[in-house]
């Protein structure tokens, strides 16, 4: 596998190349006609369809960017203007995508490498879902998000180690510790977003409910949302629901495993609804196992929809039923979600969900200039959730090309 040095400098897996500064493709990039005064942009990306729904953007329009911040977006900006110009014809523009569960603590379990599993997909920004505990978070801040491409944002495990857990590591309450927890959290507050807690009877036993307490505990403390993992739990369903609080979020929620989202009769629990009524935010995050189509449909018949789409990537799932988040936008839509409204669930709504300590999600002049350029291929394009379920989609989005705080990152030559 490429470290990140390497990835800097050659292909990488699928044809995609990093363009350090200055380094433009024949055909991808081009600089603009000879102008006498100095250019007003530094990159215009021209002519592209551009999905924006923080701003109900849906529209033919130029994306214009100055010193890593989005200048300016409206229609036939003069390519004069602009040192670099792309070429977006016949293309999506959106917002970088926000992956909010993924676990990139890369070389410790199961983390991927972000740069290369993620940017290289249009997907600029990730929150790693707990892959660190606060043993463990100075060695992930230090060696992987900071000298990261892709902007990496982390929730801290309330379990001392994070997902390198064996089964029942979080039995033992000892190493379940909210106040080493949220210390090490204010450490790193520029990275950390929230906290993770792991809710699995494998995991938590018969102490979940003690651990959900202790994991609202840290994030109190901090003044973090947190992100539970509810998956065949010890604890019914709606017990652990009744403790989330507005803005926490419930991953995974559309898994068929017991004390699931629906009950006996296939409805919404009572106390689900409540949640989700209250300001509990939803997402789905296949993973391996966490995903099936015929609970996430019931769901919807019920109106019952994610605040956002994300992988739950590891070393499996990029290479098998997940690969990455547009695969993961396409599959949504194959549900029937729209593709301003999917877009949205992996642009503004994620934005939302935590503090990035940017302002991304969106094309406004003076956010992040973070941009993904995808194609819309039309066809038959078969998705499977975690139980072997089949759906056909009529269009899937594949990433061409990726803006990082103004600099520009092929996927596709």
């Amino acid at each position: 596998m490429l470290n990140r040095r390497e990835f800097s400098k050659y292909f990488v897996a699928g044809g995609a190349a990093l363009l350090t500064p200055g380094v433009w493709p024949a055909g991808n990039a081009a600089a603009s006609p000879q102008q006498s005064a100095a250019p007003a942009f530094d990159l215009l990306i021209e002519g592209g369809t551009v999905i924006d729904p923080s701003q109900n953007l849906h529209a033919l329009m130029d994306v214009a960017i100055k010193d890593g911040k989005i200048a300016e977006v409206s229609k036939n900006i003069a390519k004069e203007r602009a040192l670099k110009v792309i070429s977006a014809k016949d293309r999506i523009v959106t917002p970088g995508f926000i992956d909010v569960h993924a676990h990139v603590f890369e070389g410790v379990s199961i983390g991927i490498n972000a740069d290369r599993y993620c940017l290289t997909r249009g997907v600029t920004t990730v929150v790693d879902a707990g892959s660190a505990g606060y043993s463990t978070m100075n060695n992930f801040h230090k060696f992987v998000i900071t000298p990261s491409v892709t902007r990496i944002a982390a929730l801290i495990n309330i379990g001392v180690i994070g997902t390198a857990m064996l089964p029942g590591s979080l039995m033992n309450l000892d190493w379940v510790n909210p106040q080493l927890t949220a210390r090490s959290a204010m450490e790193h507050r520029s990275v950390v977003v929230g906290v993770k807690i792991h809710m699995g009877k494998a995991i938590t036993g018969s102490g979940d409910l003690e651990c959900m307490k202790r994991a609202l505990e840290a994030a109190e403390i901090v003044g973090v949302p947190v992100m539970a993992h509810i998956e065949d739990s010890y604890s019914p369903l709606p017990d652990i629901v009744k403790m989330l609080r507005k803005g926490d979020i419930y991953t995974h929620c559309y898994n068929s495993r017991p004390h699931g989202i629906l009950d006996a009769n296939g409805k919404i629990w009572p106390e689900v609804k409540d949640a989700h009524e209250r300001g509990v935010l939803f997402d789905p995050a296949q993973g391996q196992t966490h995903l099936n189509f015929d609970v996430a449909e019931k769901c919807f018949q019920q109106n019952l929809f994610p605040n956002t789409i994300s992988t739950d990537l590891t070393v499996v799932t990029v290479e098998r039923r997940v690969y990455d988040l547009p695969t993961m936008v396409s599959k949504f839509m194959a549900l029937g979600i729209g593709l301003d409204q999917a877009v949205g669930m992996v642009t503004s709504n994620a934005a939302r969900m935590f503090n990035y300590g940017a302002q991304i999600g969106t094309l406004k002049p003076g956010s992040e200039g973070d941009v993904s350029i995808f194609e819309l291929r039309d066809g038959q394009f078969e998705f499977e959730d975690s139980d072997t379920g089949k759906r056909t989609g009529r269009q899937m989005l594949v990433n061409k090309s990726v803006v990082r705080h103004g600099q520009v990152y092929v996927t596709a030559v």
